[in-house]
């Protein structure tokens, strides 16, 4: 819970400045920010009353949210200082002359401390930074100091604009008319900034050899880089002509104390330490302590550390601030999040310590990342109250935690302000915003911000990309997609292969397979190699549009790359090649492309092409393909045998095929053949022939297969001779067979649609004698189809079907089907009993859901259950988006 100190801070953040004592207002800014999604209202004791002041055109969270970004955005423009913002705006877009007019207007008073102001404000605007300082250097009556050089180099250094520094150096070497003390300073400190240790010494031993020294800062400089670069050894040279000069100080032992523990030199550290608190801390600097604690922690030795700081503390010989906040620091790097924000509130009770901006901004991001949403609320409360000026990370850490919050209405109100903030969006933010936005699917906002972010040299991770590549592919906005590739090719940016992937697969889903065959091309100019899906796409989509030429195109293509052809590939381009204009020709020609490759083996690919031929119904191809194979001196396997049969069969010419399968029966005793014959034969919808096959297997000695019967019964039930079907199971069952799920569900499904099948199953029970297993079906059909009268609940209905066969997928959406008939509430208690057994719905599963919330009228949890087939990567049925739409 918020303790009294942190509701009195919520209090005086929230509340306006002309009327601070308006706890109602600071109350609805703090109830917009925890409303829901997400579940704050129970940690904050802050809530609406019901005498909120609600105006009679606006909703009460519309006036939260206004509330909530006013109050954000006033704390945010309080780092802002408008003379500062002209200045750059001036520099960023006025030519020099324009510039140097406009910016003498402004009589500014020019000092260092002016001057060091202007150039910290902007420091990522270097060229800005650059020419400020440039004018003030030209200005009358100013000269830049050794800390403005020194400023300036850090700004271009930090940028890592070496060659920009080393230039400007080499400039300043050739303005011989600079006093000699200072121009030597000048170089020295810009070299040592700039890494370039050896050139700065030189330097130094020019500037000793004719006669004149560094001051104090830039000896400091000097020191300080070379502990930085390793140079220790001169480290100690450096610091005893310091001595020697009367320049020691507290910055000398803080650069001493830095350059023994980059050594790892603890204990001397320690003794050095030691010695400067023995001197009465008289130059005990508070750098040095921090210095020092960070190295005892980075070695482990935090006990150490935490003994050190009070010790010293009690002591009271130096500030201790900022070795709080290196402590602090240290313990949230260490995972120590719980130990650094106790120690924080025991300093700010006792002490009263404010941290800086930085270590707000670390705890921040810290307490985001483990979802303490109370704790960062109360820290930023906490930075408001204590009139910490919020920096760049800080409004990011705030985008993101409202984001987290679930309030992207107030995010993106602040986002939008941007430009007036000075809000330069980071990394973290922007993955923070889009992927928020993508899960209130919202697609376009996501979308914008996505282009905002690029333009601005930030590129979400690929994750990131890629969802939201799939958004727009899936809510088919191809045309903002084609525009976020292209755009990001504009901007230097290539998406990965899985993002062109996915677009050109969206296109062709979508019939527009011309333009994913363009990006196709636009892959490989790139050296892009695209995935084996997106060929089979591309190779399906120009199949189904009768563009067989490019299909066969691709085909090659594909194993060009080293991807392996599947025999469904091959056959769906054979079937478009066999619709075209001189088919033969086409079709022999791509065979004889593959027989060339010879990625499979020789007979391998001559049954490709028979299958192929099979599924177009060119049985006289088939045919052709196998008396090659047999010319070309390979033997035809039984697979080979059995795809011309099929062929046969799927052309429905059913006369060959009996005649075919008579003559290989006689060079084959094999049980496939039969199987083929039979299962063909149901499938043509000619069950009588399929079943006096079925009794010359039996009479020949040959087990029929399970799935023989089972095609059999399904054909005999599609054409609702149920005691044929029935029949069979009571032969099969005799035999011994189990009934099969499919069988099972084939009866299930048709009890559905009518009653007819129990009262056939009720008439031959009365003329024959029925297996158990047999009779037991009839009886579960009974129950399930409500023919047999009785209390039975959902879980004994299972338990009935489940002794009769094995429960499936299938099974379970029968059975889900027939309770959203008695009633939504049945269905979706029964669904919720299947996931704790650990069952996954598929499709089908979604649909009836679906389908039946539509048909009760319950049309928004419909849509939230089709939004979640969605993201599984289902789609729903026609019928189902006919009831949805009307």
């Amino acid at each position: 819970m918020l303790t009294l100190r942190y509701a009195r801070q919520t209090r005086a953040f929230l509340s306006p400045p002309s009327a601070a004592a308006n706890t109602t207002t600071a109350a609805l800014l703090f109830s917009s920010l925890t409303a829901q999604p997400y579940p704050f209202s129970s940690l904050y004791p802050f809530s609406p009353s019901s005498s909120d002041p609600i105006s009679s055109n606006g909703s009460q969270s519309d006036i939260h949210r206004k509330e909530a970004v006013y109050y954000f955005r006033e704390w945010f423009m309080s780092r802002k200082k408008p003379l500062y913002d002209r200045i750059f705006e001036i520099l960023r877009t006025q030519d020099e002359s324009s510039a140097d007019s406009a910016l003498s207007r402004f009589n500014l008073k020019l000092s260092e401390t002016l001057v060091l102001d202007v150039l910290n404000y902007d420091k990522k605007d270097v060229l800005s930074c650059l020419k400020f300082f440039d004018w003030a250097g030209r200005q009358q009556g100013f000269h830049h100091t050794r800390a403005t050089f020194n400023a300036i180099f850090r700004i271009i250094s930090k940028a890592k604009l070496m060659s920009l520094m080393l230039d400007f150096l080499q400039n300043y070497m050739k303005q011989r008319f600079v006093h000699k003390v200072r121009y030597y300073n000048v170089l020295v400190i810009g070299y040592a900034v700039a890494g370039k240790l050896e050139t700065a010494l030189q330097l130094f031993g020019r500037m000793r050899f004719v006669g004149v020294d560094l001051d104090g800062f830039a000896y400091h400089v000097l020191m300080n880089s070379l502990v930085e670069q390793g140079y220790f050894d001169v480290v100690e040279t450096i610091a005893k002509e310091i001595r020697v000069r009367g320049f020691q100080n507290e910055i000398t032992h803080s650069i001493m104390m830095k350059s023994f523990c980059k050594q790892n030199e603890l204990e001397r550290g320690a003794e050095y330490l030691r010695g400067l608190v023995q001197d009465n801390g008289r130059q005990l600097s508070a750098i040095a302590v921090g210095i020092f604690v960070d190295a005892l922690c980075k070695d482990n030795q935090y006990e150490r550390a935490a003994l050190l700081v009070e010790e010293l503390q009690r002591m009271d010989l130096v500030s201790m601030e900022h070795a709080y906040g290196v402590w602090i620091r240290d313990l949230v790097k260490a995972g120590k999040l719980d130990g650094a924000l106790e120690f924080l509130k025991d300093k700010q009770a006792v002490e009263g310590y404010v941290p800086d901006v930085f270590r707000y901004n670390m705890l921040i991001y810290r307490l985001l990342r483990e979802n303490r949403m109370e704790e960062v609320y109360d820290m930023l409360v906490d930075m408001k109250e204590r009139e910490i000026l919020p920096d760049n990370i800080t409004m990011n850490a705030t985008l993101c935690f409202l984001c987290k919050a679930g309030r992207m209405d107030i995010a993106m109100d602040l986002y939008d302000s941007r430009v007036e903030l000075g809000l330069s969006v980071n990394y973290m933010a922007y993955n923070y915003l889009i992927n928020t936005l993508l899960g209130d699917v919202s697609v376009d906002e996501a979308y914008r911000v996505l282009r905002n972010s690029i333009e601005q040299g930030y590129l979400p991770g690929q994750k990131t990309f890629s969802i939201i590549a799939d958004a727009l592919c899936r809510d088919g906005r191809l045309d903002k997609m084609e525009e976020l590739v292209l755009f990001t090719l504009d901007q230097n940016i290539m998406p990965n292969n899985l993002t062109y992937d996915k677009f050109i697969s969206a296109l062709c889903r979508a019939g527009r397979v011309e333009e994913g065959y363009l990006v196709h091309g636009l892959t490989n100019k790139l050296n892009k190699t695209s995935r084996k899906s997106t060929y089979m796409n591309l190779i399906s989509g120009f199949s189904k549009s009768s563009r067989g030429g490019i299909a066969a195109r691709l085909l090659i293509e594909m194993q060009e790359k080293g991807y392996s052809l599947s025999r469904k590939l091959v056959r769906e381009v054979i079937c478009c090649l066999c619709k075209t204009d001189n088919p033969e020709i086409k079709f022999f020609g791509l065979l004889e492309m593959q027989l060339a490759r010879q990625q499979l083996s020789t007979s391998a690919i001559f049954n490709v092409f028979i299958d192929g031929a099979g599924h177009a119904k060119r049985p006289d191809l088939a045919r052709q393909v196998y008396e090659m194979m047999r010319r070309s001196g390979v033997e035809p396997n039984l697979n080979s045998d059995i795809l011309v049969l099929q062929s046969y069969l799927k052309s429905r010419n059913i006369a060959h095929a009996i005649d075919l399968f008579h003559d290989l029966s006689m060079r084959r005793h094999s049980r496939k053949l039969w199987h083929t014959m039979i299962v063909g034969l149901c499938k043509a919808r000619k069950p009588e022939q399929a079943y006096q096959i079925l009794k010359n297997m039996k009479a020949n000695k040959l087990t029929p297969s399970i799935e023989c019967y089972e095609e059999l019964i399904k054909v005999y039930c599609d054409l609702r001779h149920y005691c044929k079907a029935i029949d069979l199971v009571n032969d099969m069952t005799q035999m011994g067979r189990p009934i099969s799920s499919f069988i099972g569900n084939v009866f299930l499904l048709h009890a559905l649609r009518n009653r007819e099948v129990f009262k056939a199953w009720a008439d031959l029970s009365r003329k024959q004698n029925l297996s158990p297993a047999c009779w037991l079906l009839g009886h579960v059909v009974g129950v399930f189809s409500g023919s047999v009268e009785g209390n039975h609940d959902d879980e004994e209905l299972e338990k009935l079907i489940q002794r009769c066969f094995h429960i499936d997928v299938y099974t379970n959406n029968m059975l889900l089907r027939r309770l959203s008939r008695k009633g939504m509430d049945h269905a979706c208690k029964f669904l919720d009993r299947l996931h704790e057994k650990g069952y996954e719905p598929n499709r089908f599963t979604y649909d009836i859901i679906v389908h039946g919330l539509a048909k009760d009228g319950r049309t928004t949890e419909a849509r939230a259950w089709m939004e979640e087939m969605f993201n599984k990567g289902f789609y729903p049925t026609e019928a189902t988006k006919k009831i949805i739409l009307t």
